[in-house]
């Protein structure tokens, strides 16, 4: 079916355009495999949401392991083949913080990469998933000493430090082990990132990272970025491997991944002028953005790994200096297309909202906005909520051919905010008992799930060649009375 132009809410936000045919899976949103069956019906690798739903219920985080599987080993191939000339290839971490398990760190490391973990319990799921520690990282800016000292236990293959605070506790611990810590330096080089305030990392006024700036001076008047370089090459219990940055997450545009690089080869050419100091490596971190809506554009990984092999290497020719063996975090570009979240739909209302656009002779024109509630919400998708994150949904449990209709699918909780899809159009049937299925939900949605209002966080299904099996049981009622000790022998 083919709807018109005029059908176009003047509620709608100008990006959103009425879809030519609301059955349609627009390919950059959704996961390889993800299609529909002649009767209409969404499904992956040949299984139905209908079925996946009589298997395992609503809500349910669905995953292709197969897509996961090809966009963690496209990332590895192309930065390995655009860096070849440079420094030998590119060491891929993947972001763990995006969504992990211990299946998901097992495919990880299959395919050729290594992990990023922010956490002693990202830690845990890596040594369950027999992840070996020369091939992880630790992140944070508030490590514990039981952090620091897993880490050191296990052998991680560098602990990312974010202060000289805590560059002088990893000293500290590490020395009175008679070891000394692998590290790199995460600086923040000033650039503005093109995102959300929230999830934009490095400039100046925010928790992560050294400042690089010039008027941030610590004891020995030297930005607080030299002042941990020279300190990390003087310390017992430190082995300096190199820099590290991350400007935000969710980014599209080149330039602040390009500034950023520039920015932190010309530090470590002149730390090593000035103090003879030699970093064999770089980080420049993750934050490649994906299509959530229709008008994302996301740059494959070939392009972005060209793009950034060809800033590494005019930078190091102009600074005359050997490039140092360059890493990256995808996590979000890698994990969240992959996933998608189906939901069943319950009760329905419309109302009449005031369009702002004017006035007739009986006062404002009113347009309707039609309410579609799921069995889900922020619980299993903060992401709304915390940065007016966009997503799109479909009818997937049948096609349609009615008319489309402005709606805004919500949550089940306790809170107005409760939005898993501000402005979707959808057609003008939809009823309680459909399923809906929202794309793009495979990074920080089960990741930042919560049991607001005690509803159970949703299992994870994993799909591959025509096969569905659990990664991450979905919990019960059970789950959340056990460890309320309340009430005694109940």
């Amino acid at each position: 079916m083919t709807t018109k132009a005029s059908h176009a809410s003047p509620l709608a936000p100008e990006w959103l355009a009425v879809p030519e045919d609301l059955n349609a899976l627009q390919a950059p949103l959704w996961a390889a495999g993800v299609d529909r069956t002649a009767e209409g019906e969404v499904a992956i690798d040949g299984i139905t949401v209908s079925e996946l739903k009589e298997q395992f219920g609503t809500p349910l985080f669905v995953m292709s392991e197969t897509d996961f599987r090809v966009r963690a080993r496209g990332f590895k191939d192309a930065f390995d083949a655009a860096f070849a000339d440079i420094c030998g290839g590119v060491d891929v971490y993947y972001a763990g913080k995006s969504f992990l398990c211990t299946a998901v760190a097992q495919w990880v490391a299959e395919e050729g990469l290594r992990l990023d973990t922010c956490s002693g319990g990202e830690l845990a799921v890596a040594a369950r998933a027999g992840i070996p520690g020369s091939k992880l990282s630790l992140h944070g800016n508030n490590k514990s000493d039981t952090e620091i000292n897993r880490a050191l236990d296990m052998k991680v293959g560098r602990i990312v430090v974010d202060s000289l605070d805590e560059l002088q506790r990893i000293a500290r611990i590490a020395s009175g082990r008679g070891e000394a810590a692998k590290i790199m330096l995460r600086l923040t080089p000033g650039v503005h990132a093109h995102t959300h305030e929230f999830i934009a990392t490095a400039h100046e006024d925010q928790k992560f990272g050294l400042s690089m700036a010039g008027d941030t001076t610590g004891e020995a008047g030297l930005s607080a970025a030299e002042e941990a370089v020279a300190a990390a090459d003087s310390a017992p219990g430190i082995e300096l491997l190199g820099l590290h940055c991350h400007i935000g997450s969710q980014i599209f545009e080149p330039d602040g991944f390009a500034l950023a690089a520039q920015k932190l080869l010309a530090f470590q050419a002149a730390m090593q002028g000035k103090y003879g100091i030699v970093m064999p490596e770089l980080d420049l971190g993750g934050g490649y953005g994906i299509a959530y809506t229709p008008v994302d554009t996301p740059r494959p990984a070939a392009e972005i790994a060209e793009a950034m092999a060809a800033v590494v290497r005019a930078t190091c020719a102009e600074l005359g200096m050997e490039a140092p063996r360059i890493s990256i975090e995808p996590g979000r570009a890698i994990v969240g297309s992959t996933t998608f979240t189906l939901y069943e739909v319950g009760t329905l209302k419309t109302v009449r909202v005031d369009s702002g656009n004017g006035q007739d002779g009986d006062g404002n024109v009113t347009y309707p906005r039609r309410y579609v509630s799921v069995d889900g919400g922020m619980s299993d998708n903060p992401r709304p909520v915390l940065y007016d994150a966009d997503y799109s949904a479909v009818l997937a449990s049948r096609g349609s051919v009615e008319e489309p209709q402005l709606s805004r699918v919500v949550g089940k909780h306790c809170e107005s905010g409760d939005i898993v899809v501000r402005d979707v159009y959808l057609p003008a049937d939809v009823a309680a008992g459909d399923l809906l299925a929202v794309p793009g939900t495979g990074a920080y949605c089960w990741a930042l799930s919560s049991n607001y209002n005690y509803l159970a966080r949703p299992g994870v299904v994993a799909v591959r060649d025509g096969a569905a099996r659990l990664i991450v049981r979905g919990e019960t009622e059970e789950d959340l009375l056990n460890r309320d000790m309340g009430v005694a022998n109940v």
